[in-house]
């Protein structure tokens, strides 16, 4: 019995592109039918989503779709949905005494994070975001107990309201130092011995001849809002040079510097960018910080 002879049949030759590459030519080899079907359909989808969402920029918008769906509207959706939530203790916040709110625990459950999320969305540029300020920068710490204008929650409730020596409030807390050496108001001598006698009273090393001198010239000048001991006016938001808390520096070269050309720090004020409830969080939130009083 022979067996069955099987002729093989010979490979099919693909084609080329037409392209070589040092010899080496490109076959024309043809996509996978199920490669190229998820392709026509990837395209189909992008028709179908375009005809179904907003997709098209207009000169005044753009196209809605036919689902007229807006992540937006879903996001003030979302937004008035927790506001509304959060009414309630909204108004009782603002309703409240302001001294009483740090002794409530209902409030202080609701105005602590949302006085955070405050802080960080509008103060901590400035103030730093854990409340510690910019040292040498002019930008309060607000975690000490050393406040320029008070630091109960009314005083810090006004603060943020109307701000400090800025132009957009009239009832802005204002006060202005004199420029003692640009103004010509000492002489730079006179300025020597006065920054020795701050330096002598904030417990620093000093030259006492010239602080004797100095304490004649602080008493003339600088004592008004200083007091006669240099411990401030929260009044006036003169700040205490007698302990080791400086806005701007303590050293000899930067209190020369402070007497000669004067310090003008500039806070905003909030309100009308922020809504009393928000005010109110975020003062017992700077408040609940460690150097509220």
């Amino acid at each position: 019995m022979c067996a069955k002879q099987v002729t093989k049949q010979p490979a099919k030759q693909v084609e080329t592109t037409g392209h070589s590459w040092d010899g080496i030519e490109e076959l024309n080899n043809p996509l996978p039918r199920w490669w190229v079907w998820v392709f026509y359909l990837t395209i189909l989808w992008g028709i179908g989503y375009v005809i179904a969402y907003p997709a098209w920029p207009l000169i005044k918008g753009a196209t809605p779709g036919l689902l007229h769906a807006s992540t937006r509207a879903d996001v003030d959706a979302e937004i008035k949905r927790f506001d509304d939530a959060n009414a309630p203790i909204k108004a009782k916040l603002v309703a409240a005494d302001l001294n009483a709110i740090i002794g409530d625990k209902e409030l202080m459950a609701y105005a602590e994070p949302a006085g955070a999320s405050v802080f960080r969305n509008n103060c901590a540029q400035c103030h730093g975001s854990g409340a510690a300020g910019v040292q040498g920068k002019g930008y309060p710490n607000l975690l000490d107990n050393d406040w320029l204008w008070g630091g109960d929650m009314e005083a810090i409730h006004t603060t943020i309201t109307h701000g400090i020596r800025n132009t957009t409030d009239p009832e802005a807390r204002y006060s202005e130092m004199p420029k003692f050496g640009v103004d010509g108001l000492l002489e730079p001598a006179q300025i020597d011995a006065v920054v020795e006698h701050v330096l002598a009273i904030s417990g620093q090393e000093h030259d006492a001849a010239k602080a004797a001198e100095g304490a004649t010239l602080f008493a003339d000048n600088c004592s008004a809002c200083h007091g006669e001991q240099g411990m401030g006016d929260r009044a006036q938001g003169a700040p205490n040079l007698t302990d080791a808390i400086w806005l701007y520096g303590g050293d000899r070269d930067t209190i020369k510097h402070t007497v000669t050309y004067a310090r003008f720090g500039v806070m905003p004020n909030w309100a009308g960018r922020l809504s009393e409830d928000e005010i109110r969080a975020v003062a017992a939130y700077v408040h609940s910080r460690g150097g509220g009083e």
